[in-house]
């Protein structure tokens, strides 16, 4: 029997048909009573029919295709009034007070994804989330590999990061060509007492925008040259602990 859906290429769309997979995803999530759950891109509700199973909990999803807007509240009564739709990228925290997010991220906008949870950080408890394979490790990643980036950094600084375990190909229609894996990030109520936290998001970009290079030339411009005399100037970004990073950041803010 075909879909009484489309797939959209140009929203990243691939379907999770794989029910072991789609129930192993959800497990990972730790339900409490009146706890309030954000699904992002529901798409087809493959996940989304488990969640809304979940005892007390207060759940809502953002939606921006308004196909699947419609086929989810058809398809899932009880989902009338809990679907924003809305693009993630432009939206507002859908709740009041803290909250929890899941989702199958569409792989196009996964970084940016990533940015709003940060700009959300302080009601977001946990986030377990399917990404990109590539998207996944760059978030779990420590320093001194290739992997370690903008992203590595910038999460570890506010969530202890978790790589669950990969999703095949074969779980989706249509297959993706790149792997996937799942990722779980839970709130650790900035231990570094980021206070400032667009000025660390600037330094972290610019430090990692010319990875190649070493951060006293990759910095030039951010921070002051009286500033960039320092011994931790001769290492490259990718060479730097997320400790190191905020020390950085606290030094030298205004």
């Amino acid at each position: 029997m075909g879909q009484p859906y489309t797939l959209k290429k140009s929203l990243g769309q691939h379907f999770l048909h794989d029910e072991n997979m789609c129930q192993k995803i959800v497990a990972q999530i730790e339900p409490v009573p009146g706890m309030q759950l954000l699904e992002i891109g529901p798409g087809g509700g493959a996940i989304t029919k488990y969640l809304i199973d979940l005892p007390g909990i207060d759940y809502k999803a953002i939606e921006v295709d308004e196909e699947k807007v419609v086929y989810l509240q058809k398809t899932y009564p009880v989902l009338q009034g809990k679907i924003i739709h809305q693009d993630i990228l432009k939206a507002d925290a859908p709740f009041e007070g803290k909250f929890s997010i899941i989702g199958n991220f569409p792989y196009n906008i996964s970084s940016p994804i990533l940015f709003k949870v940060l700009e959300w950080e302080p009601q977001v408890t946990e986030v377990v989330g399917m990404f990109q394979k590539e998207v996944a490790q760059r978030v779990a990643s420590g320093p001194k590999s290739k992997d370690y980036g903008i992203l590595s950094v910038l999460m570890q600084a506010f969530f202890k990061v978790e790589y669950l375990f990969d999703v095949h190909e074969n779980c989706f229609t249509p297959p993706p060509k790149v792997k996937s894996g799942v990722i779980k990030l839970v709130n650790t109520g900035n231990p570094y007492n980021i206070t400032n936290k667009k000025r660390f998001i600037q330094l972290v970009k610019a430090a990692f925008n010319q990875r190649r290079k070493t951060l006293r030339n990759a910095l030039r411009g951010t921070l002051p040259p009286e500033a960039l005399g320092d011994k931790i100037f001769d290492l490259r970004a990718e060479q730097l602990s997320v400790e190191q990073f905020v020390g950085l950041h606290k030094q030298h803010q205004p």
